[in-house]
This record gives C-alpha cells, structure tokens and sequence, in this order.
C-alpha cells in the first residue's frame, strides 16, 4: 500500500463568502453571550458577541473613511491587546486584506516587508517599531473607529485573496503567504480532527493577540463555533496559568510546548472543569506529554501545520495518536507521504505532502508564482518536513528535511534524538544536531538544559538504552537556555555554532 490518506473531500465553501462573516455568524444569536474574556488578575474584561461585531463592523466602516478601497493590503503593526483581531476582523469585513505580523519585529525588517508588499496603510501602535509609511492609521484612531456605524460585509468569490502572513522564516528568508477566505472554512476540519470544540467550551489559549497561533485557535474558532474565547493579559507568567484555568472554568487549553514545560513546573494541577489540552508550534515530546497527563489527569492532542496550510495534521479526543505518532490527517484532508516518484510505501520515509485542492491550502507565495511552482510535486504541495504513515493512517514525524542529521553516513531525525533524552529526569529541554569535529566529518551533538550539568557518561549510557548505536550523540552540551525563535520553536540551526568541542 502506498503513503496515502484520502477519506473523501470536506463540504465545498459556499458563495458567495467572506471570512470575517463566517467568523462572527453567531454573533447576533448569542449576542449577550461572552465571546472574549480577557483574564486580569482576579476579574476579566468581557466582550460580548454584540460588542465584539460592532467593533469589528465599526473598524472596517473607519478604514474605508481613511480612504482605503476593498482590495488594498494593510501592514498590522500592533501590540499584544484585543485591538489586534478587531482590526484584522475589521479589515478583512470591509474586502480589505491584512498582513498581521509579530510584533517583535525590528524597523529594518518591516521595510522589507513594505518593499513586498506594497501596503495601502499600516495599522501602528506607536510603541511597535515600524519603518516609514504615507498612511500610518494609529491604534487610537482604530479604537474610536469602533463607535462606527456597521460596515456592509464584503461578500464575493471565497477563492479571492482574504489576508497575508509571513512565514518563520527557518528555511531562509521570510515568506509572503497569501490565504484566500476559504481559508477559514477549512478550519473546520480542525473542529474534529483536533479540537472536539463545541459551543459550551471556554477555550484559554496561552498565547499573545499578535501571534497567529493564538489569532485562529484561540480566537477565530472559538468565536466561528459560538464558544468563549479567554485570552489571559499580556505578561501572565506560566505559573498563573493553573489558577486562571480553575477560576475562569477553562474547559480547553491552548499552548506550545514551551509554556506546557514551564506550566507543570507550578506544582499539583487541580483543573476540574479541563476536558483536555490542544498543543502545537513545535514538536511535542513523549515525556513532556505524559508529564502533563499524569499531573492533570487529562489528554494532551498536538497538531502538525505550517503557515502554508495551518493545521492539518493532529490527534484529538476522537483519535488520539498511536505509538508516538503525531496523529493523522484530519477529516477531508487528503496527505500523503512522497519520495521522489511520488507517494512512498507505507512505513516508508518521505516528505510529507497535502494535496493543492485542500481549502486551507495557500493560494501561493505573494508576487512569487515561480517559487510557488517549486513547492509542488504534480498535483501535492511539499511541506519540508519528513514522515512515514502506518497503515491506519497515523504520521510519525521525523523533523525538516532540512534539520535532517547524517553522521557517518547514516540519517537521523533529531526529533528522535531529542524526544529519547527529554526522558531524563535532570533534562528539561533538549536539542540534537550534527556538528562538524573536524573537516568533513560529522557527529550527533545533544544540547541540553536542566538544573545543572550532568556527567556526560550517565547520558552517554542513558542514550545508549533507547537509541541505535548510530543516533546516539557522540558529545553533550549544557546550555542555560535553547536558541528559541520568536514563535517559541528551537532553532537548531544556531546548535552546531554553540559547540565547544
């Protein structure tokens, strides 16, 4: 059998459509009900659906006032507050297109970013850096613009442009991504292949307003379900987390995997209203999932995506992963797994692909049509990253093609590696890359933190009872901390710099 899942397509997206609307249909049936709380201390700031549509009507009517036409793209240059989705909502209601960014940004990189894009305005907080532009529209200015009489949505064809983001930018330079407003209808796949979200669910997402992640799971699904979206303020330490679930009855959680590690280090969890937790951002270890179960009592489902396609692939409370598996494909996705003739054997390691009729799929690279072209293999889109599929459809990650180690000959997946030492008791994160010893020759290297450095023998002998002779590392390095990037992923290609072998 070959590396192939395909149950049958998910419901075509209606038209005409617009992506905000979807978003907020609920709004005037559950008009007093909270759609956002945002958790301060003891107490919230409340939004209810009403609240939450007025704004974001109010803004979209505010940005065709400063002259803006449907069409126009729009730089986000905003802070960690709720003004950031209103006005990506707001934007994308009135047939505008936004480019929500991150917010730790530095000037310079924003100019490229207006060189590409050409924006029609950028959305500033002053306190965000941002390079020069015409038309800078503050977040003063879009606050007032909430008191607006409603906006008309801008209804049309769901495969026209809706809103662009950038890539991570961990294979090179940061990418343009344009997504079309089908692109949210897709995520209702996620709805059952992920989530088991329903309208009763009072969903905390650990994350910050500005960050996408936290903008479409712990947002834009909520609210497209009816659910209650609770984001806590801006500069929440993880330890708070465990007492903001319990008195706001949180039902589902949201985070990557960096907050799941320091949020266990808070001590005895007692979340009785938690159904479980949704994980994604970077690889979930074994050992930090059942740490997380065994202190809750609840599961843990993480999800595989890219800014390309968000999530796709995951476990959920309907399916949970098998073996170590990431999970599998969610329902109406159709994956598969390809070598270089297309798809592989099962069981057999490929890159991971996803078909280019998916709705959540991209539209392309903005302004880019030949490096779109080069990410496709006939009618399947590469995501980078390497896989193998079982029989039942369940996908075994193996990490990107491109952190890929080979030492003396051989090919190792660092998540392997990594996930074998998050085991030990005195590791709290790990990272695995090959590095250069001498020239031309290569080794595994394990870098590590943890409360203090561990005698390179015991994890020598740790390795050795879990990993082949060939993927166990040849030399470990204490660090107090990972090279994390912005979005909270290891940064492995920094590792092989921090050697001081």
């Amino acid at each position: 059998m070959l590396s192939v899942f395909d149950q049958g397509p998910f419901a075509p997206c209606p038209a005409p459509f617009n992506l905000a609307a979807h978003v907020l249909r609920h709004a005037r049936r559950l008009a007093d009900k909270p759609a956002l709380s945002v958790l301060q201390g003891d107490g919230s700031e409340v939004w209810t659906y009403a609240r939450l549509e007025s704004a974001v009507r109010g803004t979209g009517t505010g940005l065709l006032k400063a002259g803006l036409k449907p069409g126009d793209i729009v730089l986000m240059r905003l802070g960690n507050t709720v003004e950031f989705p209103i006005a990506y909502l707001g934007a994308i209601a009135a047939g505008l297109v936004p480019v929500p960014t991150s917010a730790q940004l530095t000037a310079p990189e924003t100019a490229r970013m207006i060189a590409d894009l050409n924006p029609a305005a950028v959305l500033r907080d002053p306190a965000v850096a941002c390079a020069s532009h015409p038309l800078q529209i503050s977040s003063a200015s879009l606050l007032e613009m909430h008191r607006l009489p409603p906006c008309d949505y801008a209804f049309g064809d769901p495969e026209r442009l809706a809103y662009v983001v950038y890539t991570s930018g961990t294979s090179g330079n940061p990418r343009a991504v344009a997504h079309a407003h089908r692109a949210v209808w897709a995520r209702q796949m996620m709805v059952e292949g992920w989530y088991g979200l329903t309208a009763d669910d009072r969903l905390l997402h650990a994350g910050a307003f500005n960050w996408t992640y936290t903008l479409g799971t712990g947002l834009l699904d909520p609210w497209a379900a009816g659910a209650t979206a609770l984001i806590p303020q801006p500069g929440t330490p993880p330890a708070d987390l465990p007492a903001l679930l319990r008195r706001h009855r949180a039902t589902l959680f949201a985070a990557a995997p960096g907050v799941y590690r320091k949020f266990l280090h808070a001590g005895p969890l007692e979340l009785p209203d938690l159904r479980h937790g949704l994980c994604a951002g970077e690889k979930l270890s074994r050992h930090l999932h059942a740490a997380w179960e065994t202190a809750t009592g609840c599961g843990l489902f993480e999800a595989f995506g890219m800014s390309e396609c968000s999530t796709f692939i995951s476990s959920s409370p309907s399916c949970p992963a098998q073996d170590g598996a990431l999970g599998q494909p969610q329902p109406g996705r159709r994956t598969a797994i390809l070598g270089s003739g297309g798809p592989v054997p099962m069981g057999e390691e490929g890159t991971i692909a996803i078909h280019r009729s998916d709705p959540g799929l991209m539209l392309g690279y903005l302004n880019a049509p030949e490096e779109t072209a080069a990410r496709y293999q006939g009618d399947w889109f590469l995501t980078g990253d390497q896989g193998t599929m079982s029989e039942n459809g369940q996908i075994r990650y193996l990490g990107r093609a491109d952190d890929m180690m080979n030492a003396g000959g051989y090919r190792v997946s660092p998540i392997e590696v990594e996930t074998a030492l998050a085991a030990h008791p005195g590791i709290t994160q790990a990272g695995a890359a090959a590095v250069e010893v001498k020239p031309d020759t290569y080794v595994i290297a394990a870098f590590y933190t943890g409360p203090e450095e561990l005698i390179p023998e015991q994890l020598q002998a740790f390795a050795s009872q879990r990993l082949a002779r060939y993927k166990q590392p040849r030399a470990y390095v204490h660090l107090d901390a990972l090279p994390m990037g912005a979005n909270g992923k290891l940064l492995r290609r920094a590792l092989p710099a921090l050697f001081k072998g």
